[in-house]
């Protein structure tokens, strides 16, 4: 399984990513230097707000891509939707 999920950043920003063990990446954004993505270090704690299974790498990247490319008002419609 690989997931694509919305974590809310302390700022109120929303990062996108995707990984094959959800809870473990969230842990890594919040306590991990060296595994965090470069932007949520500074915004911590993150949230995680929303997450969608793919059973493919490939699906789990072309739905990060669109994601990441909604403004910050369509994520948000996203997220109230799921």
């Amino acid at each position: 399984m690989y997931f694509v999920y919305l974590v809310r950043c302390s700022d109120n920003s929303l990062y996108c990513g995707q990984t094959t063990e959800l809870i473990r990446r969230v842990n890594e954004h919040n306590f991990n230097n060296k595994k965090s993505a470069k932007y949520t270090k500074g915004r911590r704690p993150v949230t995680l707000v929303y997450s969608e299974k793919f059973a493919t790498f490939s699906q789990a990247l072309k739905r990060e891509y669109q994601i990441k490319h909604l403004s910050k008002s369509q994520k948000e419609a996203l997220i109230n939707s799921g």
